[in-house]
């Protein structure tokens, strides 16, 4: 949706105006242009002006009304809900849909419905005015970054909903769209990341490092340089995700993984991440800070307090405290850490080792009674992470794993965990008492751990990559690590230890009754524009079927 600069005439100042006379409206009519803007000829926002609205929606926010407005939809909105899927965390309640890995059935609930409404509403035409204005102002790094926020657009959109429309998308002589497969939209994104290299190495025509950095302030400051590594990391999943594909094998994408990755982000200093300005503006401030008040109701998982803590009997990692625990969760009264399980709230919880809320308020309120007091990503002005170095290595890591060089997985292994530890002392740790903060001591001591850091290349296994990789991301990267817990489908073992990749996860012991006993794999499109306008097309994809949320993507199938 582009956003208008227009004012209207009213009818008194138009009698008024008329009374003048025609030859003193005359002289002042150039005047009166510039105070009153003909509705009949609204004038274009400015692409710098539009930018800030377009990067904010691959969070979950709206930017300040002279940015374009907007509306609360997202991956961060999103994963309220269905950050119970993967278990970042649950309900603090039982009997929670998500919890139960619930989908959206007979009901005209947005939910699950916000990165499709970013997508099409947030980014679709605000984007495709900035490649088609920036084009015809030669202003090619605008065009160059479009594309590449496009590209992970379309990329995240897929992987959550499956078929998507693609071809038709954005046609507005249509009242009805047909799906096309999520093959398509894979092949389309790479078309996309390269045209946005392509455009971002441009120099000529009225590029501008300075000019860009007025439309994209609080993201990647206006750096071709950091986008491009951004476009080399989202090429770079598009291969990694295809990882149970006979094609990744035979089409070396374990190789091509590897390539882009050592293309893109390598520090923590570029990472892609969205930065607050603060106020009263909802738009301006974190989505999951207090002052938003979105996530009074949800609590930390038993599963991620079991993995940091040491506490999980399945974990490689059993036994090792993670220094990065206080960092990323927070302790209860007995100031151990602890979790709630899905659906089942305080079930086999004391009172004391029920953990503070995200906000670090007691467990039973739902509300911040301090502002802005929560850790890491959960206070008003934290810095909310879109892709991080981290994610990268762990992706490489991976890939070389799957071609057997245990040797380069080994170091992407431990530059991730290593990336990962920086990224929290560099940018979170100012909230973190003196006494539980990382030390020098503390981090060599597990990284000379061998049930983190193996002695040996062959000592590394597909558990210990997948885990790590969830403790990095955990709390921003919900889209990338439902990927990869559907790539195992959620628990699937590892060969070498017997045990599932996601060691200690368990799926919920009540799915809904709409899931037939299947976990969750997709959401459905959104409600408010597919279930009322495209029923025709969304019978011929299954998308009316009760279970549709549990049809498995074609990227996680052979």
């Amino acid at each position: 949706m582009i956003m208008k600069n227009i004012s209207f005439i009213t009818t008194k100042s138009a009698v008024t105006i008329f009374a003048i006379g025609v030859i003193a409206f005359a002289s002042c009519s150039k005047k009166l242009d510039e105070a009153y803007l003909n509705p009949n000829n609204p004038v274009e926002g400015a692409i710098e002006a539009i930018l800030p609205n377009v990067t904010n929606q691959m969070t979950s926010t709206a930017a300040p009304p002279a940015g374009g407005g907007g509306g609360s939809y997202g991956p961060a909105a999103e994963a309220v809900n269905m950050g119970r899927y993967i278990q970042f965390w649950n309900a603090v309640g039982t009997n929670d849909n998500y919890d139960q890995m619930g989908g959206v059935f007979g009901t005209a609930s947005d939910n699950t419905g916000l990165v499709w409404a970013m997508h099409y509403y947030g980014i679709g035409a605000n984007a495709k005015f900035i490649i088609s204005r920036g084009i015809q102002q030669e202003k090619w790094d605008y065009v160059g970054v479009a594309h590449a926020i496009f590209a992970y657009s379309w990329l995240t959109l897929t992987e959550e909903y499956g078929e998507v429309i693609l071809r038709q998308a954005f046609d507005g002589s249509r009242s009805t769209f047909e799906y096309n497969t999520q093959s398509d939209v894979y092949d389309s994104v790479r078309i996309m990341c390269d045209n946005a290299i392509t455009y971002l190495n441009r120099t000529d025509g009225k590029v501008s490092p300075a000019n860009l950095k007025l439309g994209d302030a609080f993201f990647l400051g206006g750096d071709v340089a950091k986008w491009k590594k951004f476009v080399y990391a989202i090429k770079a999943r598009t291969f990694a995700h295809l990882s149970n594909k006979a094609i990744y094998g035979s089409r070396g994408y374990a190789d091509s993984v590897i390539k882009y990755t050592d293309l893109s982000v390598s520090t923590n200093a570029e990472n892609a991440t969205q930065r607050w300005s603060g106020g009263n503006f909802s738009g301006t401030n974190n989505y999951y800070g207090p002052f938003r008040g979105n996530i009074g109701s949800i609590r930390q998982s038993a599963f991620i307090a079991n993995l940091l803590s040491g506490t999980s009997t399945e974990s490689p990692f059993a036994g090792v405290f993670d220094p990065r625990t206080p960092y990323l969760i927070n302790e209860n009264t007995n100031k151990t850490y602890k979790g709630v399980v899905p659906n089942l709230g305080t079930s086999g919880l004391a009172i004391a080792d029920r953990p503070l809320t995200f906000w670090r308020q007691v467990f039973t309120s739902t509300t911040s009674a301090v502002p802005d007091s929560g850790r890491y990503i959960f206070n008003n002005l934290a810095p909310f992470p879109v892709l991080t170095a981290a994610e990268v290595q762990f992706m490489k890591a991976e890939a070389a794993f799957r071609k057997g060089d245990k040797a380069l997985a080994l170091a992407a292994y431990t530059k991730g965990i290593n990336m990962s530890f920086d990224l929290l002392v560099s940018e979170y740790q100012a909230r973190i008492p003196g006494n539980l903060r990382i030390t020098d001591a503390t981090r060599n001591a597990y990284f000379a751990n061998t049930k983190v850091i193996p002695a040996t290349p062959a000592g590394l296994t597909m558990t210990m990559i997948m885990l790590q990789k969830y403790i990095a991301l955990y709390g921003y990267g919900f889209n990338e690590t439902w990927t990869d817990l559907r790539r195992f489908h959620y628990t699937d073992l590892d060969p070498a230890t017997g045990k599932q990749v996601y060691a200690g996860f368990q799926l919920p012991s009540t799915l809904t009754i709409f899931n037939n006993g299947k976990p969750v794999y997709r959401a459905r499109p959104r409600y408010n524009s597919e279930y009322l306008y495209n029923i025709p097309n969304l019978q011929l994809i299954g998308a009316l079927a009760s279970d549709y949320h549990t049809k498995e993507h074609w990227f996680s199938q052979p």
